[in-house]
């Protein structure tokens, strides 16, 4: 396993249209490689971000021929990067989309792909309910796959909440989870650092969680803060709740061992049963 990991993190305000998206991942993709990354990683909805599902409807398709996922298979072959794709919405054959993710070789090789499990269907306190069900698919299945710098675990946004699905994970070896995401700002606020932390804490594992920021074509608002998290718990890095950026991280993979083994949580777990009592 390679010991070194040089990170190239993406902060983004997607549009409507899959080509300004593009743009910005051409010009993030120029700037990793200056910079000698070996990794780029996007946010949830980096492809597009457009909430008026009819004019969406004329511009998503299945993954084969999705714009967004074809152009970063093209950046990642002519540049000689991995990229996470953070996820774009594609046909799902059932009249919604799914919530998709890519993890993309060096040589331009879609290695993983990922549809987002659970969906955002909240109800917060003087807000419309978002219900994403109505417009999106679940995924079936978590996804861990191996790379040069060990496994990998896959997921997005809303998943952030369910931690059993990262346990799994590091119970497969994972060492880095991908959060890709787009956070509304009350629940960025209230839980997006704390929860981040935790699930890297309790994993001792690297979290690299990709956001979008700040007011959208669609009306939507982001919360930004995107955050890379060491096992330990120690945030590398923010990159703040105001505007789109990149920032570059350098993960010594070998700490996941070390954390691993200085608090082995994964292996002191026990089984048990629960007993409810009635008064």
């Amino acid at each position: 396993m390679q010991q070194n990991l040089r990170l190239c993190i993406a902060q983004m305000t997607s549009t409507n249209r899959h080509a300004g998206n593009i743009a910005f991942v051409e010009h993030a993709v120029q700037h990793a490689v200056a910079q000698g990354c070996d990794l780029l990683a996007l946010p949830e909805a980096a492809g597009m971000m457009n909430k008026d599902r009819d004019d969406a409807r004329t511009q998503i398709t299945v993954e084969a021929e999705d714009p967004f996922i074809s152009a970063c298979k093209r950046l990642a072959a002519e540049h000689g990067i991995w990229i996470q794709t953070g996820s774009t919405p594609v046909a799902s054959g059932d009249g919604r989309f799914l919530n998709h993710a890519n993890l993309i070789n060096a040589q331009g090789i879609s290695v993983a792909q990922y549809d987002k499990i659970h969906l955002f269907d909240v109800f917060l306190e003087g807000r419309p309910a978002t219900g994403e069900s109505s417009r999106y698919a679940p995924g079936a299945e978590g996804v861990v796959v191996d790379t040069p710098w060990g496994s990998w675990g896959m997921s997005i946004c809303y998943d952030l909440r369910f931690p059993h699905l990262f346990r799994d994970y590091a119970l497969r070896d994972a060492t880095i989870m991908f959060i890709p995401s787009a956070f509304t700002v009350p629940t960025g606020d209230a839980h997006w650092e704390t929860l981040l932390r935790a699930r890297a804490i309790e994993n001792g594992a690297y979290v690299v969680a990709a956001a979008q920021v700040g007011n959208h074509d669609d009306g939507r608002i982001t919360w930004g803060h995107s955050l890379v998290i060491d096992p330990w718990g120690k945030v590398l890095t923010d990159l703040g709740g105001t505007e789109a950026g990149l920032a570059v991280v350098d993960l010594d993979m070998e700490m996941v061992r070390r954390s691993r083994d200085q608090i082995p949580n994964l292996r002191n777990a026990r089984d048990y049963t629960v007993r409810h009592i009635t008064t």
